[in-house]
């Protein structure tokens, strides 16, 4: 099978690592390019905790001044590629919701429910849930930091571009609402909408298939927990 990666080139790597074992042909073409915001502005807390919505601000910790007192904070992360990314970082007390957003605002809310101290929240400029208006229900206060800028490619690699022409891809791997509607954007741009509309299209979420609902794509499939392990389970036995 030949699939394609769309995903930021650190996460795509290692993804495509894990396919290629499998006995898969894998091209790797990131609709995101991330960026450290190594001198972004972090206040003195104290916090009761961080919190983690991507394996990309854990990564993003690493390069920051304040690295080494962020990561004695006890972390709450989305999922287990998260909470990994938060380990690999150097954060040691770690609790995954194994789930999305909404998993994890009832994870914490449950935890720590009337909590005097806030919540640092390390994000990304593509926040796509205010967790701070969630969690307010339970009477939590959240901080939230731009650790790292996401910003969209305007043109899908050569390679991706050839085979999709070619019809010699069979998957493409999505991951979020915001890079599935780059990949789209992208495809309308290099003039292939319409061959992407014949590929089989695998997704981390309901909202990751949206963008490619509205072009009608016609092969959409989309994991039964939103974490890469269930994708890969659907991408190579459905």
């Amino acid at each position: 099978m030949r699939i394609l990666v769309t995903r930021p080139a650190d996460e795509a790597q290692r993804t495509a690592s894990r396919l290629t074992a499998l006995g898969h042909d894998v091209l790797v073409a990131p609709v995101l390019r991330i960026e450290p915001l190594t001198d972004a502005p972090i206040g003195a807390g104290p916090w009761s905790a961080v919190l983690l919505t991507s394996g990309n601000a854990a990564r993003a910790v690493t390069a920051h001044a304040k690295a080494s007192a962020l990561t004695k904070l006890p972390v709450f992360a989305v999922g287990r590629q998260t909470a990994q990314a938060a380990r690999l970082a150097g954060f040691s007390d770690i609790v995954s919701a194994d789930g999305d957003s909404g998993d994890l605002v009832r994870l914490v809310s449950s935890r720590l429910a009337g909590d005097a101290s806030p919540l640092l929240y390390l994000a990304g400029s593509d926040v796509s849930r205010d967790l701070a208006a969630d969690l307010a229900v339970a009477g939590l206060r959240v901080e939230i930091v731009v650790l790292y800028d996401a910003t969209a490619t305007e043109s899908l690699t050569q390679e991706a571009k050839a085979a999709i022409g070619a019809g010699t891809v069979d998957s493409v791997m999505h991951y979020s609402r915001r890079s599935s509607a780059i990949f789209v954007d992208c495809a309308r741009r290099d003039g292939l909408l319409r061959e992407i509309k014949a590929l089989t299209h695998v997704c981390l979420s309901n909202r990751a298939t949206e963008p490619l609902r509205e072009i009608g794509a016609v092969d959409i499939r989309v994991a039964r927990r939103p974490d890469e392990e269930a994708l890969i389970d659907l991408l190579l036995h459905s």
